[in-house]
């Protein structure tokens, strides 16, 4: 799923009115570190709760989501600013009945994390629609993800697409149909 890097050129929200490029690139195996970061950012609780400890990351219901990055089927972008990673979107085809987003087989499940410097900007949307177009291409039928009633980006998903299906444990089940 090589494909060239997508770049933009975006007047940054900053005060200093410079522009930033952005570009989108290949989640990568050598990637896992910086994933287990975004996968940590990306266990959202409403406030005024905090990060969940680090730890929560070596349960096992957590860690199929990022251990082993760069298996059949995984799929995910990153984006850089100016150069720098700041934030990633992925997709993990699991097992019918494992994970929170399990629909089936044949629906991977999401994540998506931005840095806290670039959210609010509308790096979330195109970062989740250059993943979906990405899934759409590699002709994966829908995706799923679970969202935090209380979370600001469930109104992200829906505009992307995504319809809610039920609740899982407290989450919203949300599912886009890509075919």
């Amino acid at each position: 799923m090589r494909c060239c890097p997508v770049v933009a050129m975006v007047a940054s929200r900053r005060a200093d009115a410079s522009v930033s490029e952005v570009r989108f690139r290949d989640l990568r195996a050598d990637d896992q570190a910086r994933l287990w970061d975004w996968l940590h950012i990306a266990l959202w609780d409403p406030p005024p709760a905090g990060r969940r400890p680090r730890e929560v990351l070596a349960h096992p219901e957590v860690r199929i989501y990022a251990e082993h990055w760069g298996q059949p089927g995984d799929l995910g972008q990153v984006l850089t600013l100016g150069g720098r990673d700041a934030g990633a979107c992925w997709i993990r085809q699991l097992p019918a009945g494992t994970g929170l987003a399990s629909v089936d087989a044949e629906t991977p499940q999401l994540g998506i994390a931005l840095e806290p410097e670039a959210r609010g900007q509308g790096y979330g949307r195109q970062l989740l629609r250059t993943v979906m177009t990405r899934a759409r291409a590699a002709g994966v039928p829908r995706i799923a993800l679970t969202v935090h009633p209380a979370n600001p980006a469930r109104a992200l998903y829906a505009d992307c697409g995504f319809v809610l299906q039920g609740e899982r444990r407290g989450y919203r089940l949300m599912v886009a149909p890509l075919q």
